[in-house]
């Protein structure tokens, strides 16, 4: 579910931040205002990027969840993966 919400997140951001580089763009290529087309570019290229790593304190509850759920369904050690491999690998051998 963090997947859909981070989606719909991003989508808000680039709502915002489209209109801005497209603006930016026709500024810097067609109207030769290289400061203010550029200000755009910049502004909308950190809008997107402060969204994907900046933490608000809307967004704890749901890291302590993804943490939760990534802590037990962890995968198993190798060490006791391999453990079990042996030890069934002896009972194998042991028959006659």
């Amino acid at each position: 579910m963090a997947g859909i919400i981070d989606t719909i997140k991003l989508a808000g951001v680039l709502v915002l931040a489209i209109p801005a580089a497209l603006a930016g763009l026709e500024l810097l290529l067609v109207r030769g205002e290289t400061l203010v087309g550029g200000v755009l570019l910049v502004l909308a290229v950190l809008l997107v990027l402060i969204q994907q790593r900046l933490t608000m304190p809307t967004d704890i509850p749901e890291l302590a969840a993804k943490r939760v759920v990534g802590t037990v369904t962890s995968e198993p050690d190798a060490e006791s993966t391999d453990s079990q491999e042996t030890s069934a690998t002896v009972s194998d051998d042991d028959r006659p």
